[in-house]
């Protein structure tokens, strides 16, 4: 009797083993596949890389520092002439 529940054991055991082997067989399966999903998914929404994104940022940061130091400009020229017209 003590064998047999040994020999029992022994198979559960390995059935247990082989059942956890083919369980991340099947999790290593499922996480390629969603990964190879999402990678093409994000393909297809057409992002930008982190260094296309830096570029792009820097330019608008340069354009808005222009604008600022242009609307300055124009604000100095309008007083100008304001001043020019009120002599006349």
């Amino acid at each position: 009797m003590v064998q047999s529940d040994n020999k029992l054991l022994s198979d559960l055991a390995r059935l247990g083993q082989s059942a956890a082997g083919s369980l991340h067989g099947v999790k290593a399966e499922v996480e390629g596949q969603f990964k190879a999903r999402i990678e093409s998914v994000l393909r297809d929404m057409e992002l930008v890389s982190r260094e296309e994104y830096e570029v792009v940022r820097e330019m608008a940061v340069a354009a808005r520092t222009e604008n600022a130091e242009l609307q300055e400009k124009i604000e100095a020229l309008s007083k100008e002439i304001k001043k020019l017209q009120k002599k006349k």
